[in-house]
């Protein structure tokens, strides 16, 4: 519940501010978004399944922001960003969609 409290409150804290964001850092923020929602998924699923452990999220969730922003770095030094981008968007977009599809089997039961 605190959680979705904290969400709640950096979600209307960053609308409320409209931080900007520095040009440097804007090719990782997409990444790093879709990786830390395929994070709170996999904690949603596991939640589900009785497998829920904060220290396994609090790592899951740091690591995959890191080693998605660090795919994307990689790809803008060898002058495939958007590529990159792309491949590493479709990967957690997959397991997004994986844990979404296993949510709703343990809710609905279908």
């Amino acid at each position: 519940m605190i959680a979705i409290f904290g969400l709640i409150l950096g979600i209307f804290l960053g609308i409320w501010f409209d931080p900007v964001i520095p040009l440097a850092i804007q090719p990782y923020l997409p990444v790093a978004v879709v990786a830390a929602i395929d994070a709170l998924f996999g904690a949603g699923r596991a939640y589900l399944e009785d497998r829920f452990n904060e220290r396994v999220f609090i790592v899951s969730f740091s690591w995959n922001v890191i080693v998605a922003a660090l795919l994307v770095f990689l790809g803008v030094q060898l002058g495939v960003g958007s590529a990159m981008t792309t491949a590493v968007v479709v990967v957690l977009g997959i397991r997004i969609f994986s844990n979404t599809a296993a949510i709703r089997r343990s809710i609905l039961g279908a």
